[in-house]
């Protein structure tokens, strides 16, 4: 991850020699000093009633803290299709990350950045999700297995990433978990029990699990973080993550005891 990482801060700041994005590069440094402008400034005071008199710049602030991941598949048939995707002004759409099937890491936009990956979604009571976590898109197109040098990239990625901010485990989640009614990534074939052994993302251990008859389903399922309020979605959402399955709102009594299960971890 060292050279990976590497490269990227020499990308940004003068440009490695066999990147293909270098024009890209130069408008990243153009909208990064932008920002550092902005933030440089001591806003002046005004005559206005309720505005402040003055500037008194404080000593004691950070950068912006991201306590989510988010892992999304790009729905495309190659890297560069994506990487060509969130290089494009028009389209709106950015991710911190970009794994090829092969297990090259792209690293698109400071960690500490706020990227536009997750849309309209909601995660307990997070409702601006860009604003909090980091977005990883992992080259597939949603109808195959992910590639095992991918989801090796994957897990040294998210245990950096883990490392240096602190994520809880349980944040580690899927573009489907926070928007069930619009988003399926990453698919039904994303290993997302391996992730949890990893540390990354809760799992589920039913044995001796004794589901109690004033059980509420939905509200379990909004204790582990889903926005219910489309709740054939959540459902749906739930069973594709957890029991690898394609979209379905029937609730059997396997599914009840593992959103039973889940539940208590949080």
């Amino acid at each position: 991850m060292g050279s990976i990482f590497t490269c990227y801060i020499v990308m940004v700041f003068s440009g490695c020699s066999h990147n293909a994005y270098t024009s890209t590069n130069r408008s990243y440094k153009k909208q990064a000093r932008a920002f550092a402008k902005e933030l440089m400034k001591q806003p002046s005071g005004t005559d206005s009633t309720h505005a402040p008199a003055y500037w008194v710049g404080t000593t004691n602030f950070g950068m912006r803290k991201p306590n989510f991941v988010v892992i999304h598949h790009t729905a495309q048939n190659a890297c560069d299709s994506t990487l060509r995707t969130f290089t494009l002004p028009r389209t709106q759409v950015s991710a911190h990350y970009v794994i090829c099937k092969d297990g090259t890491i792209h690293h698109m936009l400071n960690d500490y950045l706020r990227a536009w990956h997750a849309g309209i979604g909601k995660w307990g009571n997070v409702t601006d999700v860009n604003s909090v976590s980091i977005g990883i898109e992992l080259d597939n197109n949603g109808f195959e297995a992910f590639a095992p040098e991918q989801i090796r990239s994957l897990l040294q990625l998210l245990k950096q990433l883990k490392k240096n901010y602190g994520i809880p485990a349980a944040n580690f989640i899927g573009h489907l978990d926070i928007a069930p009614s619009r988003k399926v990534d990453p698919n039904k074939y994303f290993p997302w029990q391996m992730l949890s052994e990893n540390g990354f993302g809760n799992w589920y251990d039913t044995t001796h699990i004794r589901v109690p008859e004033n059980f509420n389903l939905m509200q379990s399922l909004r204790v582990i973080g889903y926005d219910v309020k489309d709740s054939a979605s959540a459902i749906k959402a739930f069973k594709l993550h957890f029991r690898q399955m394609d979209a379905s709102s029937d609730i059997t009594a396997d599914d009840r005891k593992i959103i039973y299960a889940l539940s208590k971890k949080y």
